[in-house]
């Protein structure tokens, strides 16, 4: 699993976005999102969604950000009709 304790902070002024973020939805759920709208999902806790970012990028921490406790993540399906939504 990536080190939890490389895996960045989200920051409006990050030099590089990380493909994944990690979080809290309104119901307190785990989160994961990617950027590029390919992957993600709900997860029971954090360790989980961690493990899963990781692996989706081959365990690379700058690649995984961590959502501020106090930022609300939305898990909406894509409008994208390329996405994949299963």
């Amino acid at each position: 699993m990536a080190n939890i304790q490389h895996i960045q902070r989200l920051a409006s002024g990050s030099p590089r976005r990380a493909r994944f973020t990690v979080g809290r939805d309104i119901g307190g759920r785990w989160i994961v999102q990617d950027r590029q709208g390919r992957v993600g999902g709900l997860f029971v806790n954090e360790a989980a969604a961690l493990h899963f970012a990781a692996a989706e990028c081959n365990h690379d921490p700058a690649e995984i950000c961590r959502a501020p406790d106090d930022t609300v993540l939305d898990f909406a399906p894509s409008s994208d009709p390329r996405s994949n939504l299963h």
